[in-house]
């Protein structure tokens, strides 16, 4: 059982003989049988790869630098890349002949674009002149560790792997000592540290196009939307998972990502990113929802809230039997697993339903504050969620500054995500999600499907 969202797998006896072994660290066998057991689990998020090669050589990649001015950040990205292939793709700057005399003195190709395209098109642009295997994109305010490209290729030798990501840090200081702690704390580029499937509704649910290797094969000609004015990284790695391709996270390798300098440019960021969902949940629905629980798990926190633990109570009780009888073939003390699931799941759930749900509010709860009746439930609003996070992430800010960051990042998204609702003429972005299964339960592993061009 694992994976996210939870799965139960169930496994034959040689199948559970090869899984116990892996787990002790043995390699996988070159049999058939045990390739599709490891495909399976690997796909639902049980169990990570660890890949024995080396992957594919660098100089198979070719990184493609999308760039409008900043020539003092490309020049930084230039050197952190070394020797690598590069496509430098200016997308009409201010001055676009500093751009191409800092991509000439790095030997670097230059590609100047008629118009602004945006990243989407920029990149695309890029893609189109490689002739490598995999193209890495970069963007231009990032810089990348050292080894930062071996982790990554080494998931290559996976043919299903069609993307892989790093983890994208906030870096280097901007002056701004307030911001570039909080960033450090709560970016959104920032997947985590744990690495996993990228996928709709998986812990890993997206990764940002900042930085990001692909497989030429997988993508084709065009990467990105050039449709979509934000969130076209999103869009890319979902097409990518619902084809049957698997898209990686690695937080093993890591890359630098400059913060915005100015707090105007930091809110009009944030503010991007929340109007980036509307277009997106014309196309994948309820997968842009700010939470997403099991239904029981929010009423009982909902009569919890009410004052009504009975019935809170009784709530989990239904679940935990639910679940018992999912897991009674499967384990001798069915409903204690159960409760070791629902009980501490409900209370882990509190939080991230609050957040989410209360994040895309965060303008009411601001004029909340104006009503001496609902001053108290605006600043509750507001403020506990922030509070909340600043226990659980201990960043390196005082409580004060970071609730003052976290309440500024809310209200700037919650705007943008209610733009981006009113110009997709759509709510979902500002819905929780609830479901109303225990855990999605599965029989023996089964071949894989490769995704098309690759059976």
């Amino acid at each position: 059982m694992g994976g996210t969202p939870l799965r139960l797998v169930r496994l034959g006896p040689e199948a559970a003989r090869l899984a116990a072994t892996w787990l002790h660290g043995e390699p996988v066998e070159g049999s058939e049988r045990a390739r599709l057991v490891a495909r399976r689990l690997v796909a639902t998020g049980i169990v990570h790869p660890r890949p024995g090669g080396l992957g594919p050589a660098e100089e198979q990649v070719t990184v493609v630098v999308p760039v409008r001015d900043r020539p003092a950040q490309l020049e930084r990205l230039l050197r952190a890349l070394g020797r690598l292939q590069v496509v430098v793709v200016d997308d009409a700057s201010a001055e676009p002949e500093l751009v191409r005399r800092v991509a000439a003195r790095a030997g670097a190709r230059f590609l100047a674009l008629g118009h602004r395209s945006g990243p989407a098109g920029a990149r695309n642009a890029g893609l189109a002149v490689a002739r490598s295997e995999l193209v890495a994109f970069v963007d231009s305010d990032c810089t990348p560790c050292p080894g930062w490209l071996g982790p990554l290729l080494a998931h290559f030798d996976d043919p299903l792997v069609a993307a892989v990501a790093p983890r994208v840090v906030a870096g280097p200081p901007t002056g701004r000592e307030w911001l570039d702690r909080y960033e450090l704390a709560r970016s959104p580029l920032d997947r985590g540290p744990h690495e996993g499937v990228v996928a709709p509704g998986s812990a890993v649910h997206f990764v940002p196009a900042a930085a990001l290797v692909v497989r030429r094969a997988a993508v084709g000609q065009r990467c990105f939307d050039e449709s979509l004015a934000r969130g076209e990284d999103v869009d890319f790695v979902w097409r990518l998972a619902n084809a049957g391709w698997s898209v990686r996270y690695v937080p093993a390798s890591r890359v630098l990502h400059e913060p915005r300098p100015t707090l105007g440019g930091w809110l009009a960021q944030r503010a991007g990113y929340g109007a980036s969902t509307g277009p997106l949940a014309r196309r994948y629905g309820r997968s842009l929802a700010p939470a997403s629980v099991p239904g029981w798990t929010a009423g009982a926190l909902g009569l919890a809230a009410w004052r009504r633990p009975a019935g809170a109570l009784a709530v989990i009780g239904g679940a935990t039997a639910l679940l018992a009888r999912r897991l009674a073939t499967v384990t001798d003390h069915p409903v204690r697993e159960a409760a070791r699931l629902t009980v501490p799941g409900t209370v882990r759930a509190a939080l991230p339903l609050w957040g989410g749900s209360i994040r895309t509010l965060a303008p009411a709860a601001l004029l909340a504050l104006a009503s001496r009746r609902l001053r108290r439930a605006g600043a509750a609003a507001l403020f506990v969620p922030a509070v909340a996070d600043w226990v659980v992430a201990r960043p390196a800010l005082d409580p004060v500054r970071y609730a003052l960051c976290h309440v500024a990042d809310d209200l700037a998204h919650a705007c943008g995500i209610w733009a981006g609702c009113v110009a997709a003429r759509t709510l979902r972005p500002a819905l929780p999600s609830l479901s109303f299964t225990t855990v999605t339960r599965h029989g023996s592993p089964r071949p894989a499907e490769a995704p098309p061009g690759r059976r």
